[in-house]
């Protein structure tokens, strides 16, 4: 009678959650205490039992181990412990030391690797079976778990031969089977038969329901799913996740915030993954408000400060460009995981805040989180984003010693880095050491050398790329159409444009349009650029009419640059770059009235030129400069190494471009202003600080001037340096008193 209380205790213990291990160790003692020595194998068989599901497995070991009879429950029951523990040594040399096993022993045996994501060794413990031990008959649960091996191995061979050994073995109408066999062959691919099963299932129940809409919605075939969820007579919370999940991921996250809001009014329990996907739907709709309501739903339900709704929240934030609202939720978690990080960090980048990207990488790291190879990528193209090689340099290093190299999203970040910074050589190195090259492999270097102004390579390499079947984005299309712009390739470009919609099927967005007007404009075509946008399907952008309205002040075509400025002004009235550009057509015209009225308009409707600058990094310090600046501790030797460099250059023949200047001044306060320009006092101090062995780099906010742009060629002949200037627009390289641009820019 005491050996079946015992064994009652020990049994309701195995479900008894964490206080198992408590009433387990009680019951042991009461058994050392009050029964003989040894106590009944059964009763021990049962303890064994108890102590595996309350995670003991030391205790459960030391148990079997002092046992001095045993039988087969015995050994199944450290197996099966050992299994769940995923000790898959130990369980391997358990196995092979049993004297005898049954189906629950390969059960345990299969399932522990199945378990322990190692589906081959599961496979192969399976055919060990069939060709060991005869006698065994497969059950249930060694085909489900061989089913799931099959799946997570994606081998459909090897899934046609367990369900055609489930069918000989009779298996084919229970549900228990049927639904990993569902499950398999729609993340394989197999729709059609995974539907058949799911059809010939008979009593299916709402587990078998959720696996064939998740597949279903795996594999795009939302209407279906969406029928399949309608006919449902008993649906749980993990139906509805899975269709706003499904719906989510399929795009149609306007429905996945229907099907949301029908799921509260039914009032079915909400969690954690539930939240995390309609959260993704309102970042990919930039859905604010409804984000905002969702957010606040998460806190009355405390699910506010779980991890993984925590870096939903973060997500959303980002993607609805609330990245304070972001940072709150993320400074407010209790716990950060690397995805916490991660989201935050991809926020930054996403939002324009690269330096606090790259803040948050370093915090992260004092954090003891080790990156992996997305948040490493994203905060190398953060990196790529400041123009800051230094540090990308540092994140270079740091990729190699974590081992997170070999991954292609780091490998791409770097090449996009190295071609944003002008090191174009080092993006082309690290290409060819890249094992593989997907589609933003090829984009990147395509736009890196684009962005250098090397035409030829970029549209050899564009041909490289198709040549390889890789097919192009828009993106790349991008690259191509600016380098053809800037090269003067205007038949080429035209024909990469017309082939990009009829081979590539890709629909032109504004910057396509950009780019062609800029194709036309470069090359003085004005009226075909005119007839162009008179053709689109759509207005162009602010952009698109600026890049018109500044071709026709260099060519001084005040008939299509009135037009140009005035559909500026009415897409963007508080766009300066209409009055600006206006002002230096009639300026150069002598026509200092007009320009008056201009300006008068700018003041009256509060449109504000946003002031020019140019920046260098040196010894992990950003210098920034403005024109006329007198702010930097180091003024005077800039000066006096700026009047220094106007005294050679005008020795070599330089010549001041006062078009630029907007005043109504003379000649000589025209060349003294042009002399003290932001990037020309970055230069300067470049110049005194950066050794003679390194190039010079300036990033500038605004396009560079025709004159300081003419002035830099002289000073990169003049001082012997490399200077690259990286501008609103696009890459320089000054050596020797050439720019890589041609003078085409």
């Amino acid at each position: 009678m005491l050996c079946n209380h015992y064994a009652a205790l020990l049994s309701s213990a195995a479900t008894a959650g964490r206080s198992a291990a408590h009433v387990a160790a009680a019951v042991h003692c009461l058994v050392l205490r009050t029964l003989p020595h040894p106590p009944p194998t059964h009763l021990l068989n049962h303890l064994l039992t108890a102590y595996g599901k309350a995670g003991r497995y030391a205790l459960a070991r030391r148990l079997f181990d002092a046992m001095p009879q045993r039988n087969i429950y015995t050994y199944n029951a450290l197996l099966t412990t050992l299994a769940h523990a995923r000790l898959l040594h130990d369980m391997e040399a358990l196995f092979a030391s049993m004297p005898e096993r049954d189906a629950v022993s390969y059960n345990a045996f299969i399932t522990g690797f199945s378990g322990a994501g190692e589906p081959a060794r599961a496979a192969r413990a399976y055919r060990a079976l069939l060709r060991e031990d005869t006698s065994i008959r497969p059950s249930r649960i060694t085909m489900s778990a061989m089913v799931m091996a099959a799946s997570a191995l994606g081998d459909r061979a090897l899934g046609r031969q367990f369900h055609c050994q489930i069918l000989r073995l009779g298996f084919g109408a229970y549900a228990f089977v049927g639904s990993p066999l569902v499950d398999m062959y729609a993340k394989m691919g197999l729709i059609r038969d995974a539907k058949r099963i799911f059809d010939e299932l008979e009593g299916k129940n709402v587990v078998m329901y959720n696996t064939m809409i998740t597949g279903l919605l795996r594999c795009k075939m939302v209407q279906e799913a969406r029928q399949l969820f309608e006919v449902m007579t008993d649906r749980d919370s993990i139906t509805w996740t899975t269709m706003v999940t499904g719906l989510t991921q399929n795009g149609l996250e306007l429905e996945a915030l229907g099907v949301f809001r029908r799921m509260r009014v039914q009032g079915i329990a909400i969690d954690q993954y539930t939240f995390g996907s309609i959260l993704t739907a309102c970042g990919a709709l930039s859905a604010l408000e409804q984000g905002k309501q969702i957010h606040t739903y998460t806190m009355r339900t405390c699910y506010d400060d779980n991890i993984f709704v925590g870096s939903a929240l973060v997500d959303m934030y980002s993607k609805c460009r609330s990245i304070r609202l972001a940072e709150a939720v993320f400074r407010r978690m209790t716990f950060r995981n690397i995805i916490s990080w991660t989201a935050m960090i991809v926020g930054y980048g996403q939002n324009g805040c690269s330096e606090e990207a790259v803040r948050a990488f370093s915090e992260m790291q004092k954090d003891g989180i080790d990156p992996d190879d997305f948040t490493l990528g994203s905060v190398i193209s953060s990196c790529a984003n400041l123009a800051s090689l230094e540090e990308g340099a540092q994140f270079h290093c740091l990729a190699l010693v974590s081992g997170l190299m070999s991954y292609t999203t780091v490998s791409n970040a770097l090449v996009t880095l190295y071609g944003k910074c002008g090191n174009i050589e080092d993006a082309h190195r690290l290409f060819d050491e890249m094992s593989f090259h997907d589609q933003v492999s090829w984009t990147a270097l395509v736009s890196g050398y684009a962005q250098f102004g090397k035409a030829k390579e970029t549209i050899d390499l564009f041909e490289k790329m198709l040549s390889k079947g890789v097919k192009p984005d828009g993106v790349t299309f991008i690259g191509v159409l600016s380098a053809c712009s800037r090269a003067g390739f205007v038949e080429k470009g035209r024909s990469y444009f017309y082939s990009m919609q009829k081979d590539h099927g890709i629909v032109p967005i504004d910057d396509h349009y950009t780019c062609m007007i800029d194709l036309y404009s470069r090359s003085g075509r004005l009226k075909e650029a005119e007839e162009f946008i008179k053709q689109m399907p759509m207005r162009p952008d602010a952009i698109g009419w600026g890049t018109l309205l500044s071709a026709c002040r260099l060519r001084g075509d005040m008939e299509i640059g009135k037009w140009a400025a005035e559909n500026l002004l009415e897409i963007d009235p508080q766009n300066p770059a209409s009055y600006v550009l206006l002002c230096s057509m009639h300026a150069a015209k002598g026509e200092w009235g007009e320009v008056a009225r201009l300006r008068r308009g700018m003041r009256d409707r509060q449109v504000k030129k946003e002031p020019g600058c140019s920046w260098i990094k040196y010894k992990n310090k950003v210098h920034i400069f403005s024109a006329d600046d007198q702010s930097h501790p180091f003024s005077k030797g800039i000066y006096e190494k700026l009047e220094w460099l106007n005294s050679r250059m005008v020795e070599e023949g330089y010549k001041p471009d006062v078009s630029s200047v907007l005043h109504d001044v003379a000649d000589a306060d025209k060349v003294h202003m042009l002399s003290h320009h932001s990037e020309k006092l970055a230069i300067a101090f470049g110049l005194m600080f950066v050794p003679k062995e390194m190039p010079i780099r300036i990033v500038k906010n605004l396009r560079v001037c025709v004159d300081c742009h003419n002035a830099t060629k002289f000073i990169s002949k003049v001082t012997g340096r490399d200077i690259l200037v990286r501008d609103a627009v696009r890459f320089h390289k000054f050596s020797n008193g050439v720019c890589s641009c041609g003078d085409f820019w």
